[in-house]
């Protein structure tokens, strides 16, 4: 194929030309303000679907073993089941072109042993596709981190509600409230940007933290959910904004399937909403 071939789900009609996402572009964005969305995908049609209608960075979140497996929690999920999808997501988007940036999870279990195991790990997603890895927590992985960024792998950090340690924390709670929360969150931000994580996903913060620690953060995208429209970038799990989930939906994820006659049209409507500012709404927040 040329390089003007219609990515997947586009109109063959109008091809356009788009190059690889990649981390120079990702700060580009954020010095001209344009908000960096993220979405969930699991397989390779759903992401080549996600790209082809303008989504940025793929996140293969650990968040398939509830979504996909039918799991409680993300906390069975393992090591080779995450290898398994990052490889399908990876080659999805090479038969179609994609331009996505890849970002695979560190499931529980796989990286708190030790920095080598965390090394070992994060080997395996990228030799599956992924271009970033994420793992959950700060304090004690400030230093995994650092030792992972230094051996070139780029780290996505996750602050907040953390899925992997939901049961330590007592539930799907906010995070970050009150003057100690905000104090430690931040501190726990700043150390991670410090040791190089080049991004940083807020889940369930309060928007005014989340906004401070995007404005003190420019060497690390603060990628929210659940957190406000003050952050860098937005990600929700696909299946909950095409309102196919399990569950109920949290109060901060919008069902973009409602109108729309396909899934690249709600797709595409979600990164609009994203880069116009109208989504989220701050005013569906749980913290609000």
């Amino acid at each position: 194929m040329s390089d003007t071939t219609a990515p997947y789900g586009a109109s063959a009609a109008t091809p356009t030309p788009r190059k690889p996402v990649s981390l120079p572009r990702l700060n580009d964005m954020r010095s001209r303000g344009e908000k960096i969305t993220m979405l969930t995908a699991y397989d390779a049609t759903f992401a080549a679907v996600a790209d082809a209608a303008g989504v940025e960075c793929i996140l293969v979140g650990d968040s398939l073993g509830m979504v996909c497996q039918g799991l409680s929690s993300t906390v069975g999920v393992t090591l080779d089941t995450m290898r398994y999808h990052v490889d399908s997501v990876a080659r999805g988007l090479r038969r179609a072109q994609g331009t996505a940036w890849i970002i695979g999870d560190l499931p529980f279990g796989s990286y708190q042993e030790s920095r080598e195991q965390a090394l070992r790990s994060a080997t395996v997603l990228m030799q599956a596709g992924a271009h970033m890895v994420k793992l959950e927590g700060g304090g004690w992985t400030t230093e995994t981190v650092r030792f992972l960024v230094e051996r070139g792998i780029p780290v996505c950090a996750h602050l907040g509600l953390t899925p992997q340690t939901v049961h330590a924390l007592g539930g799907y709670r906010v995070q970050g409230r009150g003057d100690a929360g905000a104090a430690q969150l931040r501190q726990e931000a700043l150390a991670l940007q410090d040791a190089g994580a080049a991004m940083l996903v807020l889940e369930m913060v309060p928007e005014p933290l989340s906004t401070a620690l995007t404005q003190d953060m420019p060497r690390c995208h603060t990628i929210g959910i659940g957190a406000g429209n003050g952050t860098a970038g937005q990600v929700l799990v696909m299946h909950d904004m095409l309102g196919v989930n399990l569950g109920k939906n949290p109060k901060f994820v919008r069902n973009f399937m409602q109108g729309q006659g396909s899934v690249h049209a709600a797709i595409s409507a979600y990164v609009a909403a994203v880069k116009d500012g109208s989504f989220p709404d701050n005013a569906l927040h749980a913290w609000s």
